[in-house]
């Protein structure tokens, strides 16, 4: 048991290994979320608008229809369409008429948006950099391929993604 988790969660005892795993994945999942939510604050955007900006900014000078922006999203949000409102009333998107289907608005991050990005990354860097710096190049690679385990196998049969709606797979347990 780690004693990280045992402080975090004021708690000494787990009901085995795999319990343990999935609340220290969760825990460090939601300290990570902690600091970007008040990083993104500081800005005067949420962590999700934060996310389709680093979106748009992926494809940029194109931009995406709203579907394609809620598939790429890390946390599902309820309403793309409000979050990108937000985000062109302060300037940070355009929308437009997608060439192929003029029916469809496509979302593109602006000057300001990428501006507001390259400000936020220093501090960003920063910070996530301080939790990540403890990590060896080989701990980082070794975490990123445990989570790939953990993602593929939550794929659902058909191979699509997992809905919030979801209900939430049991915890396997050992003996």
């Amino acid at each position: 048991m780690t004693e990280a988790l045992s402080r975090r969660l004021k708690q000494s005892h787990f009901a085995d290994s795999g319990q343990e795993a999935l609340l220290s994945v969760i825990a460090a999942a939601t300290t990570i979320n902690e600091i970007m939510d008040r990083l993104c604050e500081e800005q005067g955007i949420t962590r999700a608008q934060y996310n389709v900006l680093r979106i748009l900014r992926g494809v940029h000078p194109q931009g995406h229809p709203r579907c394609e922006i809620a598939r790429r999203m890390l946390d599902r949000a309820p309403d793309i369409t409000r979050l990108v409102d937000r985000l062109q009333a302060r300037r940070l998107v355009k929308r437009s008429r997608g060439c192929k289907d003029q029916r469809q608005a496509v979302a593109a991050i602006t000057a300001r948006g990428l501006k507001l990005l390259d400000a936020m990354a220093p501090t960003i860097e920063s910070e996530i950099g301080s939790i990540l710096g403890k990590l060896s190049e080989q701990d980082c690679r070794e975490l990123s391929r445990l989570c790939a385990v953990i993602l593929d196998s939550a794929k659902p049969a058909e191979g699509g993604p997992l809905h919030p709606e979801d209900p939430a797979p049991p915890i396997p347990r050992r003996r």
